[in-house]
This record gives C-alpha cells, structure tokens and sequence, in this order.
C-alpha cells in the first residue's frame, strides 16, 4: 500500500505528529522536547500565550521560530463562538495574515468537552472569513460530517478528554469518521504514551496532536522522542496491514515434510 502526503492548506509535511507548547517547566524545555519529536506544525494558545501581544514580557516566537515551524493558532480557553472567532482574527493579525488555525470551543471547564454547537457556529463564520480551519469536536460521526460540509479543512476528534492520558476510549467511532471523511482526520486529545499514538495511526488517522502527554512525562524530551517513533510505526503499520486475528492458534512453521 503506497502512502500519501500528509497535506495541509496546501503544504505537505513530513511529520505527523504536531505538538502544543504549554505545561512545560520553561520556554527551553519547550523548545528542546519540540525538536525532539520531529514534529513540524506547532499549536499555540493564543489567549494564554505571548506572541509579542505583551511586550517585554517572554515571547514563544523566540523560541519556535515561524521559520522553521508551522505555527497553528489555537482558541483553547474560548467558550463560545464569539470568543473563538475573535480569538482567531487576534491570531491572524498577530502572525502577519496567517489563516491556519485549530478551533476549539469548550462546552465547561470540568470536562473540556467540545461544545459542538458554539462549535459548528464558529467554523462556519470563520470558514467565510477565509480561514483554513481545523476542529477539535467529539467522534460523534454525524458532527465530523457537518464539520466537513461547512469546509473546515481537517477534523480533530478526540480519543479522550483533554489532559486526561485515558487513550483512544472510543475507536469504533473513530473507525466511523475515518471511512466518511474526505479531509484528514487527526487525533486530539487523550493520548497518554506511545501506544495510544501508535493506535491511532493503525487505525487510519492522518496525524495525531499531543500536549500533555509530552509535558506531563516524566522527562518530557525522551517522551516527545518516544512520540516521533511511534506515529511512524503506527503509519507503517496501518500500510503494511495487520494479520486477520483469529480465535484459535496456527502454526508458524509449515506442517508438510516434518521430521518423524
């Protein structure tokens, strides 16, 4: 099975794993653990983050460079479609015209569970604004469809809550999106080691997005490398194709001509 680009508003990546920048105990340790993983697209917090709207004050862009990473704005903190959309057009002014971001509108701060209303509102007003939009929602497959028809140009499901390290809680919905969608589908939120992100990319997904699973790690810099291999075994291993699983054993070895 030949694989395909991991493309974007137009631009193909070599990396799938795409990385956040907060919960780290410093802007260096950011940026060593960021350049461990390999990945290539960053997402910001636009409302938590400097991004030279403070001056004076430390800012991310010294240290994950617009020049050598795709920065992705985010609206983590928005809680309706309002907020998020104006979040989004602050990032834009901020980097100079750039219209990738990731939109995420949270329904309550217990759960950070997608309002996937305030959402849909969102996207469609950010979509005719001309932004390339991609979504965080739930993998509620009737949502990912919408999603799309509005023209978001990727949909994030999550595999658990954010922050919560529980893994994929829900594949066969993941399995749903996967097989519907025509835009990349990309895991966000969830993931708590490895393994997690290798399952979602031997279920298909294109990429998988992490914060808290890096940053939370006990040595975050060996967990973002931990990371980078894993999205590789797992697309390998989505394209190479897993053996049927069977109830009973089969022998590895061939049974004709054995030795008596």
């Amino acid at each position: 099975m030949k694989d395909t680009p991991f493309t974007l508003a137009g631009r193909t990546y070599e990396s799938r794993l795409l990385v956040g920048t907060g919960k780290y105990r410093d802007l260096e340790e950011t940026r060593v653990a960021i350049e461990a993983s390999g990945a290539e697209i960053v997402t910001v917090a636009v409302r938590r983050t400097n991004l030279g709207q403070t001056p004076g004050e430390p800012n991310l862009l010294d240290v994950i460079s617009p020049e050598r990473y795709t920065i992705l704005p985010n609206t983590a903190g928005c809680y309706d479609a309002v907020e998020a959309v104006r979040t989004c057009r602050l990032a834009r002014e901020l980097l100079d015209g750039h219209n990738l971001v990731k939109l995420e509108v949270l329904a309550d701060q217990k759960t950070l569970f997608p309002n996937v209303i305030e959402t849909l509102k969102a996207a469609e007003t950010l979509v005719a604004d001309g932004f390339d939009v991609m979504v965080y929602t739930s993998d509620d497959p009737i949502v990912a469809r919408q999603l799309e028809a509005i023209g978001c140009i990727a949909v994030m499901p999550l595999a658990g809550l954010i922050g919560s390290g529980l893994g994929i809680c829900n594949p066969y919905n993941l399995r749903i999106i996967l097989e519907e969608a025509k835009v990349p589908v990309l895991v966000d939120a969830g993931v708590g080691t490895a393994s997690d992100a290798t399952i979602a990319m031997e279920l298909g997904c294109e990429a998988v997005l992490m914060n808290s699973a890096i940053a939370h790690a006990r040595e975050p810099v060996l967990m973002a490398e931990a990371m980078k291999h894993a999205i590789v075994a797992g697309r390998l291993a989505y394209l190479a194709g897993r053996m049927p699983r069977k109830l009973y054993a089969t022998a590895s070895s061939p049974l004709d001509g054995l030795v008596n």
